[in-house]
């Protein structure tokens, strides 16, 4: 009678191991994969990131142009604009000199550049000017550009 028993417990242990076995193989490649998600995940937010800051400061610089032309305007003739649209560019100057260039996480970033947007749009539209920023020009986009 022992024998069945001894038997029985040798099955249940083999049976007990596999299911470890199989346990234990989820769990490692569980933590593969979380580990190579991890890496994964870096690189692209990394990728990512720089992209997405490249494009900030694209914009910002050609808000920074405009700003600096305008502003020479106002130094060789103070006549030839508004009061208003000057208190609108000193605003749109301090918003371009609150953005946080240094803290990206910062949780202000998306207002100041929508602020920006706007201020810009409206000095625009109260000069009569059509400048829009459309971003850098991309690869192939335009076949006739060409450069100087």
């Amino acid at each position: 009678m022992d024998l069945i028993f001894k038997a029985a417990d040798d099955v249940a242990d083999l049976l007990d191991s596999s299911l470890y076995l199989e346990d234990t193989h989820f769990k490692q490649g569980y933590a593969e994969g979380y580990d190579n998600g991890v890496t994964a995940g870096l690189e692209e937010a990394r990728e990512v990131g720089l992209k997405v800051g490249f494009e900030a400061g694209e914009e910002l610089g050609f808000y920074r142009g405009c700003l600096d032309v305008w502003n020479s305007v106002i130094r060789l003739d103070p006549s030839q604009f508004s009061s208003r649209v000057q208190k609108s560019l000193k605003t749109m100057e301090f918003l371009l000199e609150k953005y946080p260039f240094t803290n990206p996480e910062d949780e202000n970033i998306q207002d100041i550049m929508f602020d920006l947007r706007l201020k810009f749009r409206a000095i625009s539209a109260t000069l009569g000017v059509k400048l829009e920023y459309t971003g850098y020009p991309k690869g192939g986009e335009d076949k006739n550009s060409e450069f100087w």
